[in-house]
Parts: structure tokens; C-alpha cells; sequence
């Protein structure tokens, strides 16, 4: 478990000064609003397909159940914050630095979204895969 905290603190870390750092000359507070809004709006998007993948999975234990969802929400809402944070927050910096148009930054924000949601397709594939794993694990180890 020491391992995953660390993982999950780096990458935390990273996510977080790349993406400040894509939104340059933004004020401070804006810059925290908009890190804030885009990490709860991944967040939630990744529980949304972590439960979808966990529908036909039986867990004995809720507990099991529990610190899987948990780990696996909080490091995959880390690796898509990666995915498409920094490119969102360089095409919000565009427009307020004046050298991208509404109607191109629109059009970015769009292709990374499409791409997203490309990529949790294939993510709930594999959060059902992973559980499904780890459930044989724990009942082999029984």
C-alpha cells in the first residue's frame, strides 16, 4: 500500500504543476477554480464507469469491494486528469491570452473530448478486467 500512496502522490504532484503551469498568466484563484472543477468533473466521470464495469461483478466482501473502488477511482480520476487536463487548460489559456478563437478552442476542447471518451471505453474494459482479477487472487489465496 505504501507504493500505491506514493504513486498516487506523484502523480497528484505532476498533474497538478502541469496543468498550473498550461494555464499561465490566469489569475491564481481562476487557475484553482478551473483545476478544482476539471478534477471533480473526471472524478466523477471515472466512478461513473467504474461502477458500470462493476455491475456484473460479485463481491463477497464489501469491504473487498470498497478499497478497490476506492484505489482504483482515485488513481484512474490521476491518470485522466493526465490525459486531458494540461491540453484543456493550454487551449483556456489560448483564449484568455487572446491567441486562440472561442471557435477553435471550442473545436480542441472538442477532439479531447471525443478522444476521452474513446479511452474510457477501453478504461471500463479494463476496470472489469482488473476486478475480475483481483477477485480470482482473493480466491485462490482462500
Amino acid at each position: 500500500m505504501p507504493i500505491i500512496i506514493t504513486l498516487v502522490i506523484s502523480v497528484f504532484l505532476i498533474l497538478l504543476s502541469w496543468t498550473w503551469h498550461n494555464l499561465g498568466n490566469i489569475e491564481k484563484s481562476k487557475k484553482v477554480a478551473i483545476i478544482i472543477v476539471l478534477l471533480l468533473l473526471i472524478y466523477i466521470i471515472t466512478l461513473i464507469i467504474f461502477n458500470i464495469s462493476q455491475k456484473d461483478i460479485l463481491y463477497e466482501i464489501q469491504d473487498e469491494k470498497e478499497l478497490i473502488k476506492n484505489v482504483f477511482v482515485l488513481l484512474f480520476t490521476l491518470v485522466n486528469g493526465i490525459i486531458v487536463m494540461p491540453m484543456i487548460c493550454k487551449t483556456i489559456n489560448g483564449v484568455f491570452e487572446k491567441e486562440t478563437k472561442k471557435e477553435n478552442a471550442t473545436t480542441k476542447i472538442m477532439i479531447i473530448l471525443v478522444i476521452f471518451i474513446i479511452l474510457l471505453f477501453l478504461e471500463c474494459g479494463y476496470f472489469k478486467s482488473i476486478q475480475q482479477g483481483i477477485l480470482n487472487m482473493l480466491a485462490i489465496k482462500k
